[in-house]
């Protein structure tokens, strides 16, 4: 007598309550409390993009006209001109943002990542001591800082012919370096996304250093603090251990099972880290350099204390330059207008690395 087995289809374990319906009291309880922080959240920009196309240049908005009478685009206009009273244009100002932002970033992101990587994955002589140090560097308040790098950097006076030879040798080191993560993929032709951006991004800024280097000025001595490249510095000294730190937590959990494996493969350490490592770090990278750029963008306190120069201004700081002593005497369709124009750029970077930033740990790199 021959017995047939039968197999009973396994139940799937999961909440009893995943996909019922909701009653219709809360489910409308629910899109009225969405509704209202969607309205919190939109009214404020809807009224700064009505002050910035009414022409009358209302003392003290106390209203809201979507589209208020006579509605143009002139404030927009004179802001793109000149900005406040100074001889500094729009893009001038813009281009010095951009500068401070991205600068701050790419060495937030390029110094975070070799260091985090250190942290995570050697054991040497200092390592608790050196995390801690870093953890307490952050939760420093910024503005107690501003003291001693102001004295630190103001000490620093060097003629210009040095600071172009400097400006010239790290250019040069950046594209040494480009050269040298580039080759072993060249020699083995092996190419990534996250080694083509990585190296065009260091030859590019490479570049840009050394053409700043051939830029004789005959003024007077160059003096770290009164430049954007003091304000860098300064800001860089804050952003870099917030980059280590969190580079750090997420290389925590990448598996060394793979690196393990790469190394049986015959990778080198150098492959290890920048096939291996660094494509799965896009997401942290991405989120790293956003915060960076968003901090350098929207820097105030270190360049309103350290920069005297007109030309060195940034977009903040001639944004505050608008406001007066009282609110009659702020031009607030011109101050909406700017304000506006400040904040597109950071909505532009964001949305360009929102699809990393929301993207898995390892990308689906571990399967088990």
């Amino acid at each position: 007598m021959s017995s047939v087995a039968t197999s009973r289809p396994t139940q799937r374990k999961g909440s009893a309550t995943a996909g019922r319906r909701l009653p219709i009291l809360q489910h409308l309880l629910l899109q009225a409390f969405c509704l209202l922080i969607a309205f919190s959240v939109l009214f404020p920009i809807l009224w700064i993009v009505s002050m910035s196309i009414d022409p009358r240049n209302i003392a003290r908005p106390t209203e809201l006209n979507l589209f208020p009478p006579g509605a143009s685009f002139e404030a927009y206009l004179a802001v793109m001109d000149k900005p406040t009273a100074n001889p500094v244009t729009f893009a001038q100002l813009a281009l010095n943002s951009f500068k401070l932002a991205g600068g701050v970033s790419l060495l937030a992101v390029l110094i975070g990542i070799s260091a985090a990587y250190a942290f995570s994955r050697f054991k040497f002589r200092g390592r608790q001591m050196l995390m801690i140090s870093v953890l307490a560097i952050t939760v420093i308040p910024a503005v107690a800082t501003i003291a001693p790098l102001f004295a630190m950097l103001n000490g620093v006076r060097v003629s210009t012919t040095l600071i172009n030879i400097i400006f010239i040798a790290f250019g040069s080191f950046m594209l040494i370096i480009s050269g040298l993560i580039a080759w072993p993929n060249i020699r083995d032709r092996t190419y990534s996304l996250t080694i083509l951006v990585l190296v065009a991004v260091g030859v590019l800024f490479g570049g840009y250093i050394i053409s700043q280097g051939f830029t004789i000025d005959e003024g007077r001595p160059f003096n770290l603090r009164d430049s954007l490249l003091g304000v860098g510095i300064a800001m860089i000294s804050g952003a870099l251990p917030f980059a280590i730190w969190n580079l750090k937590g997420y290389l925590d959990t990448i598996p060394k099972e793979l690196e393990e494996a790469a190394i049986i493969d015959g990778a080198s350490a150098n492959q290890i880290f920048f096939q291996v490592i660094l494509p799965l770090t896009v997401p942290a990278i991405a989120v790293t350099g956003f915060l960076g750029f968003m901090g350098g963008w929207t820097e105030f306190f270190l360049s309103w204390q350290f920069l005297t120069q007109p030309e060195d201004f940034t977009l903040a700081m001639a944004l505050w330059n608008m406001t007066g002593q009282y609110a009659g005497s702020v031009p607030w369709s011109r101050f909406a207008a700017m304000s506006i124009l400040v904040s597109l750029p950071v909505a532009i970077v964001y949305l360009a690395l929102q699809r990393y930033i929301v993207g898995g740990l390892t990308l689906g790199g571990v399967k088990g």
